[in-house]
């Protein structure tokens, strides 16, 4: 049995509870360790996707008790996928949090941000769903007090309204799984899917709701429309660094729904056919509301926050089709808007550190120039304009949605909204770069709170020092992997197809954790 797969949970628990505990007033040494550990996570997560990359599908049961009866881990493509794009974003956000200094801005910022990890990584791999259910227990209690990092009235009051919804998402997650219990008998994934197409007709809805109770849980995590309105104030009021890790977080509610929805509720089971059938009008208007919150507001934190919630309308078109060429279109989507809204966010923090969070005309900014020129790329990316990733991306999901019934809306949809993106970064960026180039006129400074200043000595000692060199080096990494996305879209697509394939494909999965006997 390989133990590379529990390595990417084990490591960042590991390296949080040695912070916590032994590390706890040593910033310097926090920070070597930090980095180090998201280092090796992403030599771990390499090593995974090599041996993911023929198509094996990789068990790993939990004190060698096998499935249903014990807890199991899944590697295969998709979530050898998943755990690398995990991995090359937290680097970048580690590196940009010590930049800046923002780790200093309050405490336990390094031990949480592992904790973090640990729960998005763990909802990757896991191959049950009530232990799903915990790591996005784990996942919650990391993010709230990620997101509250730094103090400050607003960020708690926007921080307590996350807390909430995400529990009563979780009661709802819990009724779901309580459900789908009493049907199958069973929580692991490979096993429900196995006895879904066995339920009797008497007992299909039931199913019927414990997958649509489930779906709707999934659509809370990423961002769907209604449930959407959580996301610009939570976000918007997080660290920068912070929110740029949380541009994983909405992807482990579209992750979860393509596992389930081709796993366990595929489409040749009738008791939950058409379940997801409002997925894909939730995302178009998911789309249309990210872009017109983008076009009107006035902070530059939202301005991210709504260009989180529009590039998941976009993926979540893909993912609402449920064909294997749209699930394709739908990974390549994912990694681009990983690492383009990550890169927003961090660039956002660069200028609100430097003038200020509002959009309008202010005093030039320090490094206003280099600031501008990632902004230009980040916006262009973002709205799927050529040459980045963007659109590649948007291409490839307008190209799955040629043949469907909903093409025409589809394709104006996307087509629409995206000159409204345009025009709201256009805004934004003239006002915020442009006009702000003016010398002669003079504004207040930013307000002291939205500032990653160096706290000052504590028992660790000395006040701690932001590095421009090191913030900036971590932003153009961040763009770094947007050009390569865009280089190597080739490969990447080819990978995405294969992924796909082995989705729609399920029996392999099932036979990997089940055994060779099962059907």
């Amino acid at each position: 049995m390989s133990h590379w797969i529990i390595l990417p949970i084990i490591l960042p628990a590991m390296i949080a509870a040695f912070i916590l505990l032994v590390l706890r007033g040593e910033v310097m040494l926090q920070r070597v360790f930090s980095i180090a550990g998201t280092v090796a996570l992403v030599g771990i997560a390499g090593v995974l996707l090599a041996q993911a990359m023929d198509g094996t599908i990789t068990v790993y049961e939990l004190s060698a008790w096998p499935a249903p009866f014990g807890i199991v881990l899944v590697l295969d493509r998709l979530s050898a996928l998943m755990v690398m794009l995990t991995a090359l974003l937290s680097l970048v956000v580690v590196i940009y949090s010590i930049g800046t200094a923002w780790d200093r801005r309050g405490r336990n910022f390094h031990a949480l941000f592992h904790f973090q990890l640990m729960g998005i990584m763990g909802a990757f791999l896991t191959g049950d769903a009530f232990n799903l259910f915990v790591f996005f227990e784990v996942l919650l209690i990391a993010s709230y007090g990620l997101m509250v990092h730094g103090g400050g009235a607003v960020r708690l009051r926007a921080g307590v309204q996350y807390v909430v919804y995400n529990l009563l998402a979780s009661a709802l997650f819990l009724i779901a799984l309580g459900t789908l219990y009493a049907v199958t008998g069973t929580l692991n994934m490979a096993d429900m899917a196995a006895r879904v197409s066995q339920v009797p007709l008497s007992e299909a809805a039931l199913l019927r709701v414990g997958a649509i109770l489930l779906l709707a849980v999934f659509a809370v995590k990423a961002a769907l429309l209604p449930l959407h309105f959580w996301l610009p104030a939570s976000y918007g009021n997080a660290p920068g660094p912070v929110g740029a890790l949380f541009a994983i977080m909405t992807k482990v509610g579209a992750y979860c729904i393509l596992r389930m929805f081709t796993l366990v509720f595929g489409p040749d089971q009738i008791a939950t056919v058409d379940v997801q059938g409002w997925l894909l009008p939730g995302a178009l208007l998911t789309l249309a509301i990210g872009m017109i919150g983008l076009l009107g507001t006035r902070l530059l934190s939202r301005l991210a926050s709504f260009a989180v919630i529009a590039s998941m309308g976009t993926l979540l078109i893909a993912v609402s089709l449920f064909t294997q060429q749209s699930s394709a279109a739908a990974l390549y989507y994912i990694a681009h808007s990983t690492f383009a809204t990550g890169l927003m966010f961090l660039i956002v923090d660069l200028a609100a550190t430097r003038r200020g969070d509002a959009i309008g005309v202010s005093a030039p900014m320090p490094q206003g120039g280099l600031i501008a020129a990632l902004f230009f790329g980040g916006a262009i990316t973002l709205v799927g304009m050529p040459p980045f990733s963007g659109f590649l991306g948007k291409m490839l999901v307008l190209d799955a949605a040629r043949h469907v019934e909903w093409a025409g809306l589809i394709w104006a949809v996307i087509l629409s909204t995206s000159l409204i993106g345009i025009v709201g970064f256009t805004r934004a960026g003239s006002l915020v770069f442009w006009k702000g180039h003016d010398p002669g006129i003079r504004t207040e400074p930013p307000d002291e709170a939205d500032l990653p200043a160096p706290l000052e000595a504590e028992a660790a000692g000395g006040p701690v020092r932001a590095s421009s060199a090191m913030a900036f080096g971590a932003v153009w990494g961040l763009f770094g992997l947007v050009i390569l996305l865009t280089l190597f879209a080739g490969p990447m697509q080819d990978y995405a197809e294969a992924t796909a394939a082995q989705l729609h494909a399920p029996g392999d999965y099932i036979r990997a954790v089940l055994g060779e006997s099962t059907r």
